[in-house]
């Protein structure tokens, strides 16, 4: 796959799932979706990410397309390569949601400086429904077309 296209899926599911988390976070407190930015930030600058300003929330803007592109990237690495994700582009994005939540959860946000999250199987689902909806699923459509 050429990289401009895989620049264009990452910006897409970027702006999807970051767009989803903010308006989630914001139904769910009735708080500023900044503060989703921040948390983000928070991964490289620990506490001191909640209290910066504009710069912090656009470090964590900038934090999370990286992890967008990586993800995305990755998947368009594998997609040829396991020749199962090509029968069912549901199943695809259930599965990349559920292993980019996975991933993400067990072992990026542990290895930050991000405040725990209190687990419960109700956010767990919601977060990985989320990443179904807005990286597995239009990954796998984009894939499915390509192929």
């Amino acid at each position: 796959m050429k990289i401009s296209k895989i620049i264009a899926a990452g910006l897409l599911v970027g702006t999807l799932d970051i767009s989803a988390a903010c308006l989630q976070y914001y139904i769910k407190t009735g708080k500023s979706p900044e503060n989703v930015l921040k948390f983000v930030a928070s991964g490289v600058f620990g506490k001191e990410a909640f209290t910066g300003g504009l710069l912090m929330s656009l470090c964590g803007l900038l934090f999370h397309f990286l992890i967008a592109f990586c993800f995305t990237t990755f998947f368009f690495f594998i997609y040829p390569r396991l020749k199962f994700l090509s029968f069912n582009v549901f199943l695809t994005a259930v599965l990349f949601g559920v292993f980019t939540w996975t991933v993400m959860n067990r072992i990026v946000l542990p290895l930050s400086y991000t405040p725990p999250i209190p687990f419960t199987w109700a956010s767990a689902a919601i977060a990985a429904g989320i990443l179904t909806l807005c990286i597995g699923l239009p990954l796998s459509i984009i894939a499915k077309k390509e192929s």
